[in-house]
């Protein structure tokens, strides 16, 4: 006699199809992969490091053609010796006029310097900056350059050695031409804030240095080249104070004077 096979009573099935559903979605929640994002407890990625700004350059502006060496071992090559007296100091007397025009290319060296170390300067001919943006090396403040009875000293050209302190350190000895030349070498301006070329007056090393530490290694390197060129000497005070500045650069460059009479 064949077997009966049951069957389900058509209520109930209804009801089998629903449970199979519920077990086949809890098993896909709960294996690995399935694709579905509770955000319960996932971990989020950490933003990406910010790029830093690009560090400001440790050399000052207008940098020119290095000489052989480093700026400390020409320091060793000068003499070292006490300031002469200031006797007989005369800026135009024993220096000549500012600003000349020593390089004979139709500018005078104020505006020379201008065009060279400002930014989106404007001109009144070929020559006369009337107006441009400079970025002080001595402080890094910007500041927009017009030229004006009441706005000009606000952008001043520093001789990087004084011209008191060179005649006090062996510009006496120099010819009027040499002296000349050392007043108007480029390798010896710097167009600065007023504020900055004020504060420093006639000082030295010793005595002064750029508030912007990122470019006094640049600045001593361009003092000791200048007073190597102009057979200038330092003083022990002055010589110390570079040397320390130097410490933390000693691969600094010498560089060359290509305005310095032979």
């Amino acid at each position: 006699m064949a077997r009966r096979t049951r069957t389900l009573p058509a209520r109930w099935s209804w009801v089998v199809a629903v449970l199979a559903l519920l077990v086949a979605a809890v098993v896909g929640v709960s294996g690995v992969g399935s694709g579905i994002d509770t955000g319960i407890g996932a971990e989020t990625s950490p933003p990406a490091a910010e790029t830093p700004p690009e560090a400001a350059s440790a050399v000052p502006p207008a940098a020119v053609p290095p000489a052989t060496g480093t700026a400390l071992e020409l320091l060793a090559t000068i003499p070292v010796k006490g300031r002469a007296p200031k006797t007989g100091y005369d800026r135009t007397g024993m220096f000549g006029s500012a600003w000349l025009d020593t390089d004979r290319n139709g500018c005078d060296t104020r505006n020379d310097v201008l065009a060279r170390d400002l930014s989106d300067i404007v001109t009144a001919g070929s020559c006369r900056v009337t107006s441009g943006t400079l970025v002080s090396p001595y402080t890094t403040e910007t500041i927009a350059f017009v030229r004006g009875n009441d706005t000009s000293a606000l952008v001043q050209i520093d001789h990087l050695v004084a011209l008191s302190n060179a005649w006090q350190t062996g510009a006496q000895q120099l010819s009027q031409e040499q002296r000349v030349s050392l007043a108007n070498d480029p390798l010896n301006l710097l167009a600065v804030d007023g504020r900055s070329n004020s504060q420093k007056g006639d000082g030295d090393t010793a005595t002064w240095l750029p508030a912007n530490t990122g470019v006094r290694c640049g600045y001593v390197a361009r003092q000791i080249s200048v007073k190597a060129a102009y057979a200038l000497w330092v003083t022990q005070a002055e010589a110390d104070a570079m040397a320390r500045v130097l410490e933390t650069c000693p691969g600094e460059p010498a560089l060359a004077s290509g305005f310095a009479p032979q």
